[in-house]
């Protein structure tokens, strides 16, 4: 069901308690592999100092990562409340808790390291609205895992920043995107000169909230038309669900923009993504074209918040961040599709063309 058709939960049950949970996590144990992870985010991604206030989201699937956060901010010395979902309302939360938003308000700064469930995003919107309000930094933690803590968590983001910098440079002067796969992807994506594209490599700034780990140049494309054969991970709870795609992979069909056809070995997949693909009157529209830049990884693992940045494209269908990249619609919907060993070619008005990938390597010097 659509989290937009629900009934919304305006007062959580007794149970639950609305106040922080900051000695829960500075009781809760975790492995020692996760400091440096943890260090990077507070220290090289978010940069936060002493004097700043911070709102820590998570829940009690990923609570040891959020715990090697908590030691790191107090580390830093700032100050900082933790709210674990499951102790605020019911999930999967048709909103985000009012308690939540409301420390929000007055920080600076907003960690959320969360493994999603159904129909949530809605809740996570209601989040990076304020977040897109007040121009906080934001480190969006979705799904975050073990794995991840202590892969991508520990890549270089001042190098991933400067290669993501350099193809920030470049694909703002094309006028088109062009790229295949072995696979069988095939697409054309026409830029819109009106729409913003950005980088969120991994360092956060005020500009823009990013996903950690970094790495990436996205915006909302023109038009995109082709085929796109996702063998890498599609994204939100289906991820979890399927996991890598090599072996069954689902085959995209694009014209002007829209899912025109979808195609799986694997039904079930096919089918819960056509159906998660009409939500809505737009979630069948790309409405991010993006180029993965995170050069700390160098494979798939099955987990969205780490693979839509492994080096090649991944595109997403439903809602455009309009907020940001100027695109006019909305969506209830977003949902990113990730393929591999792309080779990317970027076109300009004179008619010029630059390859800047080749087999899931980049070619361009940073």
């Amino acid at each position: 069901m659509n989290s937009l058709t629900e009934t919304p939960v305006l007062n959580p049950p007794a149970k639950f308690s609305q106040t922080p949970q900051n000695e829960t996590l500075r009781a809760k144990k975790f492995p020692v592999e996760f400091t440096a992870g943890a260090r990077n985010a507070v220290t090289t991604c978010l940069r936060i100092q002493p004097e700043e206030r911070i709102t820590l989201i998570t829940d009690e699937r990923c609570l040891t990562i959020a715990a090697s956060i908590a030691v790191e901010l107090d580390r830093v010395g700032c100050k900082w409340n933790a709210f674990v979902l499951e102790s605020l309302a019911v999930r999967p939360l048709v909103e985000m808790p009012k308690a939540v938003l409301a420390d929000m308000e007055t920080s600076e700064v907003s960690i959320f390291a969360v493994e999603v469930q159904p129909n949530e995003l809605q809740s996570r919107m209601q989040m990076t609205d304020v977040v897109n309000r007040r121009h906080m930094r934001h480190a969006h933690m979705v799904n975050i895992t073990p794995e991840i803590m202590t892969q991508g968590m520990r890549a270089d983001f001042l190098a991933i920043d400067r290669l993501s910098q350099a193809v920030l440079d470049k694909v703002r002067a094309a006028t088109y995107v062009r790229a295949t796969t072995p696979a069988g992807t095939d697409i054309h994506a026409q830029l819109n000169s009106e729409y913003r594209w950005f980088k969120t490599s991994g360092i956060i700034s005020t500009e823009k909230w990013g996903n950690l780990p970094g790495g990436e140049c996205f915006t909302a494309p023109g038009e995109v038309n082709g085929v796109f054969v996702v063998d890498g991970v599609v994204g939100d709870f289906l991820c979890a669900r399927y996991g890598i795609l090599r072996e069954h992979p689902l085959t995209i069909n694009i014209e002007a923009n829209r899912i025109t056809r979808v195609s799986s070995e694997n039904k079930a997949l096919e089918k819960e993504f056509w159906d998660y693909t009409h939500t809505d009157a737009n979630s069948d529209r790309v409405g991010e074209f993006a180029i993965g830049t995170n050069i700390g990884v160098d494979r798939v693992i099955g987990n969205i918040l780490q693979d839509e940045k492994f080096p090649g494209i991944h595109i997403a269908f439903g809602d455009p961040y309009g907020a940001h990249t100027g695109a006019p619609w909305k969506s209830s919907t977003h949902i990113d599709v990730v393929g591999l060993e792309f080779s990317i070619w970027l076109g300009d008005a004179d008619g010029h063309e630059e390859q800047i990938m080749r087999d899931g390597e980049f070619l361009i010097e940073a």
